[in-house]
C-alpha cells in the first residue's frame, strides 16, 4: 500500500487531468453510475468544528474511496490551517487498501475548486470582465486560481468580513496573474462582477437577492453542512436556472435546503451539474439570465481525484 504525503501529491497532480476527471465524475453521478451513500458528519461546539466522512464508488470502476475532512474554525488563531483530512483508496474487487493520501485537505480543496471551474465553463456569461470572490480563505484562493482555466478574464474583486485578510488576499504572490481589487461591501462585488463565487462558512445569508444583477452567475461552495448558509433564499426564486451537484445533498443541507424547507423551491426543478454537462441547453441559454449553482461536495469528486493522482504516480 502506498502512503503519499501532500508534497508528493502536489508534485504529481495535473490540473487539466483533474478537471477532466471531475467532469466525468459528475456525469457518471447524474447518470446513476455511482453509488454515493449519505454524508456522515460530526459537529463540535468547543472549539467550533465539523468533520465530514464521504465515501463511494462507480459501478463499473476499479476503486472505492473513503474521505475524512475536518474544519476547525478557530485553528488560524493557533497558527494552524482550519481544514485538514485524508483519503483512503481501495480496490473494489478485493477490498484491498492500496493508497492513503495524507493530503492535509489539499485534495478536497482542489476537487472543490475544480468543480467551481467546471461550473464556470458551462454556466458563466460568455464575457466576464471581473470575477467576484466572497471570502478570503483557502477555498477562495483555490477557486480563483482554477478559474484561470475557465475564463480569459484576469480581473477580480474580493470581499471578506475581515478587511485586512482581504487586503492580504489581493496581494498574494501566488495569484500574480490576477489583478485583484478589494471591495468595501458585497454590493460593490455584485455591481461589477457577473461571475461570483461564495466561499465562506457563514451561518446566515450574506448575499441577498436584491443585490444580484441580471446576467450574473453565482457558484456557492461554502454551505457544505447543516446550519451553514451564504445565499438569501430569495436568490433561488430570482434565478432563471438553479443547478446543483446533487439533488439529494443540496435539499438536505447547504444553501438550497433553506429555500426548500420554506417551500420556495421544488426539488424537481433542480438540475444536476452532470445533466448540464451532457445537455448544455439545460444551463445558461442567454447572457441576461441569472444562474446559480449550489455545490455541497459529492464523494464522486473525491473518488475521481484520488484515482487521478494514484494512476499518475510514477
Amino acid at each position: 500500500m502506498k502512503v503519499l504525503s501532500r508534497q508528493q501529491i502536489e508534485q504529481t497532480l495535473s490540473i487539466p487531468s483533474v478537471l477532466e476527471a471531475i467532469e466525468q465524475g459528475f456525469i457518471a453521478y447524474s447518470q446513476g453510475e455511482a453509488v454515493i451513500p449519505p454524508v456522515a458528519s460530526l459537529h463540535f461546539d468547543s472549539p467550533p468544528g465539523d468533520c465530514h466522512i464521504k465515501y463511494g464508488y462507480r459501478k463499473n470502476g476499479k476503486y472505492y474511496v473513503v474521505k475524512i475532512a475536518s474544519g476547525f474554525y478557530d485553528n488560524p488563531k493557533r497558527g494552524l490551517p482550519s481544514n485538514n483530512g485524508l483519503m483512503h483508496l481501495f480496490e473494489k474487487q478485493t477490498g484491498n487498501p492500496i493508497c492513503i493520501f495524507l493530503d492535509e485537505g489539499y485534495l478536497t480543496d482542489i476537487r472543490t475548486a475544480a468543480a467551481g471551474c467546471v461550473v464556470a465553463k458551462c454556466l458563466a456569461p460568455k464575457t466576464v470582465s471581473c470575477v467576484g470572490i466572497i471570502g478570503t480563505g483557502a477555498q477562495a484562493y483555490y477557486q480563483l486560481k482554477l478559474l484561470s482555466f475557465a475564463t480569459k478574464c484576469r480581473q477580480a474583486m474580493v470581499w471578506g468580513r475581515d478587511i485586512e485578510k482581504a487586503k492580504k488576499f489581493a496581494i498574494d504572490s501566488r495569484l500574480s496573474e490576477w489583478t485583484i481589487e478589494v471591495a468595501g461591501n458585497i454590493e460593490q462585488v455584485t455591481k461589477k462582477c457577473h461571475l461570483i463565487v461564495t466561499t465562506t462558512a457563514a451561518r446566515c445569508p450574506i448575499l441577498l437577492a436584491d443585490q444580484v444583477k441580471p446576467g450574473t452567475h453565482i457558484t456557492a461552495v461554502g454551505a457544505d453542512d447543516i446550519g451553514k448558509q451564504e445565499l438569501d433564499e430569495q436568490v433561488f426564486c430570482k434565478a432563471d436556472r438553479v443547478i446543483v451537484d446533487s439533488r439529494s445533498q443540496c435539499t438536505a443541507f447547504g444553501d438550497i435546503s433553506h429555500a426548500a424547507k420554506k417551500g420556495l423551491i421544488n426539488s424537481e426543478t433542480l438540475i444536476e451539474l452532470g445533466e448540464v454537462l451532457v445537455n448544455p441547453s439545460l444551463g445558461r441559454t442567454s447572457d441576461s439570465q441569472i444562474t446559480v449553482c449550489d455545490l455541497t461536495g459529492v464523494a464522486i469528486q473525491d473518488l475521481q481525484i484520488a484515482q487521478c493522482v494514484y494512476e499518475e504516480m510514477p
